[in-house]
């Protein structure tokens, strides 16, 4: 039978947790699969492994022993179960009062340090800690040799003939506004005069014999040309909040030695003032790199031929972009849109482009993330790496760390509705997010850790249901553990509202702070659940990387600049909105897969189902490859486009013949196997229910009525098949049925909040199960051999009839840093809509007496529109608070016949307060500009007599 669309699953209340915290726990993954009681347990009291952590910053190196102890104390209390320690610079508008500066690595600044992880053991506080200060990390100390380097395009117009000149100084200043260091240095590094339309490709007139020439003289031929200039830059970009003694020009991540004397640096401070590193530390953390355009190192040149098999200087001017203020670009200032190229000259520009990009991957990631990783080993702590940038490759890069991590932030407009070809509104997860996660499971590896919550547009304004539902999504995603962005240090006696670096405002401070604990407990008990299970994937998608490096170069994979094709971010949410589950792989996955029973394998991973969409670029062995999973029944789909080329520069001309011969051979020998699907054209959910009905992929669970807000992941153990289902909308509610594709178990529900778990009422022999969410609402869903146990109660909300509880109503206003006061409100209002309310945050107390002549089946109370977190209380008895979603309330046992009294209590965000601050530069930097958000009490109140069911 299933439930009707009105049903409802009642929001519970949380219980005490306990929890311990042993820190040997976190230096070995999650075990195996755990057995069903086993998962339950890990479920119901989660380890300190599963616990969120905080990214704790340490302001401007502003550190006070007394109150980092402190800290500690207070982040234990709320369930948080680890530290990242994360030096970085003094936040802007920030009070410094007279606290002491203590210079990263400093004698002074290694005491403090080793005090505080030494009282972090003591109770059981696991700590993880950043390399260098800020990002991308660099210092003071570094010599020229050591820093960052960029080679910058820059162009003029020339028509001849005529004799050009100018100031080399002139030149120069083209490219100069990409210093964003003024100690940093530039050269001219190279000079070449090109014809402005290239039918063939020629490498111009080569003028770098005039690079030491305070003035450049070209003897420019008849007709339009344009006239390269290359410049290199060095040290030309400082360490973004760098703390003291870690500030100034960033490290050059391509130099291996100056990278090993750098990480040295820090560990023989550490080693020799505080002890081995592995007895303090889980891991050491590197930040998502934001490299700023750098692409160029002291060997590059030689390193292209050795790797690549010719020489690069003759295209060197031709497959630069130039770069914006940001040191980015969006394609539109690439050669191709300076000068006209026929399609033979562009292809091949295209193809050296790409194995320049690949030999700066390669570069990176042998020189810093394996160069990092074996330090890491040496000095016995984990690496925890979020690999992406463009210096990463997307994939690869993330399967090397022990502990890989993406992030996922918070803005206004998360809860909203998902609009199609963006990673952006509506989505709080990264597009790295599905890359990073797939690189652990194909490594095997279940702590899939997050920068979580990361906020620099709603500090002061995140409700704790919106961090829910990013929360939510980072679990879709395929996040297994959280480091929340952030926690400031900030002693006491700073003046209101402390020292802010940015992050959400996770602090005492924060009018929610009391009920934190309620979300950490709630992300402490999926965590657990997902370490300890594998979560499943029949599907594999692979992106035309090669075309899009070919084209636009490696992009800054957090925020993409292009995405290619546009909806390439939105295939994983409608496969998942669809019931099933899917990881990305590229060729060099593919090439060590095996293939049997109609599946692609590697490692514990394995996939019935390749989607290709618009890949034009294969390596030549691909096509075999294919053709293997193909004839074992597998299904290769190609999306818009097909393969018709190869890559790279020397694969040219006879490996494009035999892509395309082989894909074409391919094609005809499994008609039904290997096959092309239009690209989405309208709603990306939609043209994957077709593509799911014409290629008959059975999902794990099918909704009867799939949207774009509801999605699911599935794990399994080897006694649980366990559903995690979520509706990430703050206003809509959706009623479906799932039929999951589950044999011979009783569906559970296991309840994050508390711990419990029911048996799913109403179940089908088929395991169709009627499932209703309202906003924000997660669910659960755990399938067990088990078939006794207390049954979910569930109720009917629109029941028989309702009574509303109309005004007046007696109102308490504690205002924070205010005495309280009453009024009374003849109707209850959103008050930013009242002049005199707008800047309140705080809590307020509704009251209000009401005659009922006879409860009845009078069983629920709901508030209506609620703008903050509600607690209820009936006649004196508390009935739970709710921080999420609809504010419903059980009120059966609470009612009695006559005359009876609720109290509710509504705590609203800071963001109005802090608005209205106008003299506190804390609050204007992060409020100013916002507009003002609801707040309070709105209603309509109602009591509604129900059904039990």
């Amino acid at each position: 039978m299933a439930l009707s669309r009105r049903h409802f699953v009642k929001l519970s209340s949380l219980a005490p947790l306990i929890y311990a915290f042993p820190f040997p726990e976190f230096l070995t993954a999650p075990g195996t699969n755990a057995g069903a009681a086993s998962l339950y347990e890990n479920f119901k009291n989660p380890s300190a492994a599963a616990r969120p952590f905080v990214r704790w910053w340490w302001n401007g190196g502003k550190i006070n022993e007394k109150e980092l102890l402190r800290e500690l104390d207070l982040l234990k209390e709320k369930g948080i179960s680890g530290v990242e320690i994360n030096p970085v610079a003094f936040p802007k508008g920030g009070n410094a009062m007279d606290y002491r500066t203590l210079d990263w690595l400093s004698a002074e600044w290694l005491a403090v340090l080793k005090a505080t992880l030494i009282a972090a053991r003591e109770r059981g506080i696991t700590c993880d800690i950043i390399v260098g200060s800020g990002w991308p990390f660099g210092g003071e100390f570094l010599k020229d040799d050591e820093q960052i380097q960029l080679l910058a395009l820059g162009t003029k117009r020339l028509k001849g003939p005529q004799q050009f000149r100018i100031k080399k100084e002139d030149l120069l200043a083209e490219t100069r506004f990409l210093m964003k260091r003024k100690a940093g240095s530039m050269e001219l590094f190279g000079l070449r005069l090109s014809a402005a339309q290239l039918d063939a490709f020629t490498p111009g007139i080569d003028l770098n014999s005039q690079i030491a020439h305070a003035e450049i003289i070209v003897d420019v031929p008849a007709g339009d040309h344009v006239l390269y200039t290359i410049t290199k830059l060095t040290g030309y970009a400082a360490v973004t909040h760098g703390s003291p003694g870690a500030s100034g020009p960033v490290l050059d991540h391509y130099n291996k030695a100056a990278v090993q004397r750098y990480l040295d640096r820090m560990s023989d401070a550490f080693t020799s003032q505080i002890g081995n590193m592995g007895d303090y530390f889980r891991s050491v953390f590197v930040d998502s790199l934001e490299l700023r355009g750098s692409n160029w190192c002291v060997d590059m040149a030689e390193q292209f031929r050795q790797r690549r098999g010719y020489s690069l200087e003759p295209y060197l001017p031709f497959v630069l972009f130039k770069l914006n203020k940001r040191l980015t670009h969006t394609g539109a200032q690439s050669i191709e849109n300076i000068i006209t190229l026929s399609p033979e000259t562009q292809d091949e520009i295209n193809r050296v482009r790409y194995d320049f990009e690949t030999t700066c991957l390669e570069l990176f990631n042998e020189r810093f993330l394996q160069t990092f990783i074996d330090w890491c080993g040496k000095n016995n702590v984990k690496s925890r790496v979020q690999a992406y940038g463009r210096e990463y490759y997307a994939l690869e890069s993330a399967m090397l760390p022990d502990i890989p991590e993406c992030e996922t932030w918070i803005r206004d407009d998360i809860g909203g509705d998902l609009p199609e070809n963006t990673f952006k509104t509506g989505r709080a997860y990264r597009p790295v997010n599905k890359f990073v996660s797939s690189a652990a499971r194909l490594t095997g590896k279940r702590v899939i850790s997050c920068e979580e919550i990361t906020n620099t547009d709603l500090v002061f304004n995140s409700t704790l249901e919106k961090i829910k539902i990013a929360g939510d999504q980072s679990n879709l995603s395929g996040v297994t553990h959280s480091i929340l962005h952030g926690f400031n240090h900030s002693p006491r006696d700073v003046p209101f509202p402390g020292w802010v670096r940015y992050g959400t405002y996770f602090s005492e401070g924060n009018t929610w702070w009391p009920y934190l604990k309620k979300w950490i407990d709630y992300k402490a008990r999926l965590s657990a659940v997902f370490q300890h299970s594998e979560m499943q994937s029949d599907i594999a998608i692979m992106f035309p990387l090669a075309d899009m490096w070919s084209e636009v170069g490696l992009q800054y994979q957090q925020v993409p600049q292009i995405v290619y094709p546009a909806y390439a971010n939105n295939i994983w949410e409608a496969i998942h909105q669809h019931g099933s589950g899917c990881d990305y792989i590229n060729e060099n996955i593919l090439q060590k897969c095996s293939f049997s029973n109609g599946r692609m394998h590697y490692n514990t991973r394995s996939y019935k189902v390749l989607l290709m969409p618009e890949i034009e670029s294969i390596a030549p062995g691909t096509p075999e490859l294919l053709g293997k999973f193909a004839a074992g029944g597998g299904q290769v789909i190609f999306i818009g486009k097909e393969p018709v080329k190869t890559f790279g520069k020397l694969q040219a001309g006879a490996g494009n013949q035999k892509v395309q011969s082989d894909i074409q051979s391919l094609k005809k020998a499994f008609p039904g196997n290997v096959r092309c699907f239009p690209a989405p054209e309208g709603k990306i959910i939609d043209w994957y229910a077709q593509l799911q009905s014409e290629f008959k992929v059975t999902p794990f669970v099918r909704f009867d009525k799939p949207v774009s807000y509801v999605s699911q992941v599935y794990y399994k153990t080897d006694e649980a098949d366990i559903f995690f289902i979520c509706n990430y909308h703050q206003k809509k509610a959706h009623a479906f049925t799932a039929t999951f594709n589950v044999k011979h178990k009783s569906a559970w529900l296991w309840d994050p909040e508390t711990g419990e778990k029911y048996l799913y009422p109403y179940q089908s022999a088929k395991n169709n199960l009627g499932i209703r969410l309202n906003p924000a609402q997660s669910m659960l869903i755990v399938f067990t051999e088990d078939t006794e146990g207390e049954l979910y109660p569930f109720r009917e909300v629109a029941g028989e009839r309702s009574s509303a509880l109309e005004g007046p109503w007696d109102v308490t206003l504690e205002k924070v840093h205010e005495q309280p006061s009453t009024t009374i409100f003849k109707k209850l209002i959103d008050l930013k809509k009242d002049p005199e309310l707008q800047s309140f945050a705080g809590v307020i107390v509704y009251e209000k007496q009401f005659q009922i002549d006879d409860p009845g089946n009078c069983h629920s109370l709901d508030l209506g529109k609620v703008f903050g977190i509600s607690e209820v209380e009936i006649n004196g008895q508390p009935l739970g608070s709710r921080w999420y979603g609809k504010h419903i309330y059980d009120c059966g046992q609470a009612l009695r016949g006559g005359s009876n009294t609720v109290k509710i209590k509504i705590t609203t965000t800071l963001g109005n307060y802090m608005k209205s601050l106008k003299d506190n530069a804390v609050a204007q930097r992060w409020t100013g500009k916002q507009p003002l958000h609801s707040a309070g009490l709105a209603g309509p109140v109602k009591l509604i007599w129900c059904k039990n069911l």
